[in-house]
C-alpha cells in the first residue's frame, strides 16, 4: 500500500469474513427499522400489546381471563354494547385486554408476554370506535 499517495490498490483491500458481512447487514436493517418506527416527540417508541395471530383461541381465552381477573386489566370496554365489544372474537377481546394490562403496568414490571400469547406492535391497533390506550 502506498501511504504517500493515499490510494489503495486491489491487493490492499480488506475482505470481510462472511459472518461479519451478515452482522453488518443485520445492524443496518435494525438501524433502518428503528429510524422509520413511529416515535413520540421525546423519542420514545409507541408500542401496543396485542394477541399473537399464531396463538390458538383456547390459550388466548385463558390469558384473557387472567388479564381481566387477577391481572387487573380494565375490560369494561369489551363488554356487550361497549365500544370494543365488536368484533366479538377471543382474539380481539384478548388484544384489548392485553394492551390495557400492558399500558397500565409496563412501568411497574408488567410485560406483554401472557405465556407467549401476545406480541408488541408499533402499529396502533385502534379501530372504529375502539381506541387502544397508549401511555408513554
Amino acid at each position: 500500500m502506498d501511504l504517500t499517495s493515499g490510494s489503495i490498490s486491489a491487493s490492499d483491500r480488506v475482505i470481510l469474513p462472511l459472518n461479519m458481512s451478515i452482522l453488518l447487514k443485520r445492524t443496518m436493517l435494525a438501524l433502518l427499522i428503528v429510524s422509520i418506527a413511529p416515535k413520540k416527540s421525546d423519542g420514545e417508541l409507541e408500542q401496543w400489546c396485542i394477541a399473537d395471530e399464531q396463538t390458538p383461541d383456547g390459550e388466548l381465552q385463558i390469558a384473557l381471563d387472567w388479564a381481566c381477573g387477577k391481572g387487573g386489566a380494565d375490560c369494561s370496554k369489551i363488554q356487550v354494547n361497549q365500544p370494543c365489544y365488536l368484533p366479538n372474537t377471543v382474539r380481539d377481546h384478548a388484544s384489548y385486554a392485553f394492551n390495557n394490562y400492558f399500558q397500565k403496568f409496563k412501568h411497574k414490571g408488567g410485560s406483554c408476554y401472557f405465556k407467549g400469547a401476545a406480541i408488541i406492535t408499533e402499529l396502533d391497533p385502534s379501530h372504529s370506535s375502539c381506541q387502544y390506550e397508549f401511555h408513554p
